[in-house]
């Protein structure tokens, strides 16, 4: 029986490691952070976990993983854009504090998190209610950028990772719609630039 798009949420998990042994098939939507940030948190991963470092550039998940589930496999890049396009062309590029290292559900997993409110929030709230169809969420939205995810930490690297500190701001302007079906390779299917305007505060209203 051929399950509902609906439901293309993970399948049983890994009792060793707590990770799914293969995701269902659905999209993703990324936010590479750049800037400083990027830099920073590149150099960190090929430190402690060169795998990660070589497989995807520094990122958070905006919709896939925390707060809305993945979205529905068979949604079109037409729909994609019809439904996105609109809430990139209105949010102007994101400037997020990163807040120090922890360790990610209890898992060996070590990310940066970033503040679930604010503008990230609102970006992920628009998405999620911009009328696409989407899995059921694993976690209460929890944006984050991955440090260390495949190995698994002596105490000493643990306490290094932990003490380590992002200062530069993660830089978010664009999002990037991926389609994951373990095992192929994901695929990238539409890059949508962040082209609001930011808003000038009053001070420099006055200056005009």
């Amino acid at each position: 029986m051929r399950r509902h798009d609906d439901e293309h949420d993970d399948d049983h998990e890994n009792p060793e490691t707590g990770r799914p042994w293969r995701r269902a098939a659905g999209i993703f939507v990324l936010a590479e952070i750049g800037g400083g940030a990027g830099e920073r948190i590149r150099e960190i991963q090929r430190k402690y976990d060169p795998k990660l470092a070589a497989s995807s550039a520094p990122h958070v998940t905006l919709i896939g993983s925390s707060g809305a589930g993945l979205i529905a496999p068979s949604t079109t890049v037409e729909e994609l854009r019809a439904a996105v396009g609109p809430i990139a062309a209105a949010t102007p590029p994101l400037s997020l504090e990163l807040g120090p290292p922890m360790r990610f559900m209890q898992t060996e997993i070590v990310v940066l998190p970033l503040s679930p409110h604010g503008p990230l929030r609102a970006l992920h709230e628009a998405i999620k209610t911009s009328g696409l169809r989407f899995g059921r969420p694993r976690f209460a939205f929890s944006p984050h950028a991955t440090l260390s995810f495949y190995p698994t930490l002596t105490p000493a690297a643990r306490r290094e990772l932990l003490s380590v500190r992002v200062r530069e701001p993660a830089i978010v302007d664009r999002l990037e719609f991926s389609l994951s079906n373990d095992p192929q390779p994901p695929q990238s299917l539409l890059t949508l630039e962040l082209t609001g305007r930011r808003e000038r505060s009053a001070a420099a209203a006055d200056q005009r």
